[in-house]
């Protein structure tokens, strides 16, 4: 009975980490709304409105990352103690990437708007989105640094 309890929060820990999916798709479509703004009075604007739409989409990335690593620790499961190590484990990808997610979804969505009237601060527009990256990164890091102690 143990070992089920102990796997039943591992595959929580994995569901927890792949979750931080549901930030970037929120982000994603923050900046995707701007950006489909934006290229319905420019439509040369089309590949920078993509460019900063993307990024929020990272944080998804490294969530299923988290998750697919933790799946292959499953064997190592037989208390519910371990299972417990793969919940604490997802957190930080988990609340990390969903807030980052969504945060660098704003930010993009403003960082569209400003390309839209000066196409040549496209780069500014990537460091601001970049900044709020940075944070996912850290979330990501804290978590796989966790995983390696299990």
């Amino acid at each position: 009975m143990e070992v089920m309890v102990g796997l039943a929060l591992g595959y929580l820990g994995i569901f927890l980490a792949v979750m931080a999916a549901v930030g970037s798709a929120i982000g994603t479509g923050i900046a995707g709304e701007a950006a489909s703004g934006v290229v319905t009075e420019e439509p040369t604007r089309f590949v920078p409105a993509l460019v900063l739409q993307a990024l929020p989409g990272t944080q998804g990335i490294y969530g299923f990352v988290v998750g697919f690593l933790l799946l292959g620790k499953l064997s190592v499961i037989t208390t519910p103690a371990q299972g417990w190590m793969f919940v604490v484990t997802a957190l930080p990808v988990f609340i990390g990437g969903l807030l980052s997610a969504i945060y660098q979804g704003r930010v993009a969505a403003a960082a569209i708007n400003m390309v839209a009237k000066r196409p040549e601060e496209l780069a500014k527009g990537i460091i601001f989105a970049v900044v709020v990256e940075f944070y996912a990164i850290l979330s990501f890091l804290g978590s796989f640094l966790m995983y390696q102690q299990i």
